[in-house]
């Protein structure tokens, strides 16, 4: 039996477990409003519809901040690390400072512990839902939704103001950088070396420099709304209640400073104290006859020898080209016209 909002919030502010409410109604639930009540001021929580919760301090704030995660839905570490917050704040464990929107971006996916149900859902914003036949599954329909919620929540925020998205994953395979974060596209402005400082206390310290606009979350909100963004990969894909959540004890310190206005324990800039790439070679799968050739368990940032063979797609090969380029995200299973491999090597700022 379906629940009414009045139902769903008493509920959500009795339990504030979100995640349970979210992961029981896939698709689509009533929106509601209530308040949390802190010591110093009174918190407007609205949920918009399954998996979109936005926290409104009744006072004075100066960021908007968007936590982002389950675009792919079994990447459960980031997951769990949102739902704590949410949590928290509903019970009013932790008192937020800043305006925040929390997204859960495909509970159907999570139910199921895939990545995606019919399409990948970060192939689909800055309006990609909308090409090559629309709106014809509701991944697509839900890429939109949460482009909507991003463009309101900013939107309502107003001007002049910090605005923040870290789009939280875990990769498919192991990495030799357990953590990193690719830094989207920023159209000739510079890279923000305070973000790279924050991300270090997150624990977070190998950056991937995107040269080109990609169809990814963190991407539309870079360029269409000029926040802080990241996508932000934190170990390897595991199921529920098998993620050793000490390793993201800093990413969960940090983004809960960022959002309650507690100090953020970061330290001055200093590039040799990162490692960072950028994308070299783009590689996609356009023929059935996809293959990759090197082990299936190879971590990310496995570096080959220049001249060896990576993958061929269909008669066209692809090789090594420069020394030390290294591999990221290799998936040949991807749909014609997909990413299947990207590339990177070793940059400076």
């Amino acid at each position: 039996m379906t629940k009414s909002a009045q139902e769903l919030s008493a509920a959500l502010q009795a339990t504030g477990d979100f995640l349970s409410m979210t992961r029981a109604h896939e698709w689509h639930m009533p929106a509601f409003e209530f308040e949390v009540n802190g010591a110093q001021h009174s918190t407007q929580v609205s949920v918009l519809d399954t998996g979109i919760i936005v926290f409104e301090p009744q006072t004075a704030t100066s960021k908007d901040v968007v936590l982002s995660c389950a675009v792919h839905g079994n990447e459960t570490a980031p997951i769990e690390i949102c739902a704590e917050l949410v949590e928290k704040a509903i019970k009013g464990e932790i008192t937020l400072t800043q305006r925040v929107l929390f997204l859960f971006g495909n509970p159907a996916a999570m139910n199921i512990a895939e990545r995606f149900v019919e399409e990948n859902l970060n192939r689909l914003f800055s309006g990609a839902h909308s090409e090559d036949g629309g709106l014809k599954n509701k991944e697509r329909i839900r890429a939109k939704d949460l482009e909507d919620a991003v463009r309101n929540f900013f939107t309502a925020g107003g001007d002049n103001r910090e605005r923040k998205h870290y789009d939280l994953h875990t990769a498919i395979r192991e990495s030799k950088n357990a953590k990193f974060a690719v830094y989207p596209f920023r159209h000739g402005k510079p890279w923000k070396t305070t973000e790279l400082s924050f991300l270090q206390a997150c624990g977070v310290s190998t950056i991937l420099l995107s040269h080109s606009p990609t169809t990814t979350f963190s991407y539309f909100s870079s360029n269409n709304f000029g926040a802080d963004a990241f996508t932000v990969e934190l170990g390897k894909v595991r199921p529920f209640g098998e993620n050793d959540m000490t390793q993201f004890s800093d990413v969960k310190t940090t983004l809960k400073a960022l959002i309650t206005g507690q100090s953020i324990n970061s330290t001055p800039f200093v590039e040799d104290d990162f490692s960072i790439y950028e994308i070299d070679q783009t590689i996609n799968r356009t023929e059935q006859n996809f293959v990759l050739h090197f082990p299936d368990d190879a971590k990310n940032f496995t570096d080959y020898p220049v001249g060896y063979l990576l993958a061929t797609d269909g008669d066209k090969q692809y090789h090594v080209r420069t020394e030390g380029e290294a591999i990221i995200f290799p998936n040949a299973n991807v749909a014609l016209g997909q990413r299947a491999l990207l590339t990177v090597k070793p940059t400076k700022l």
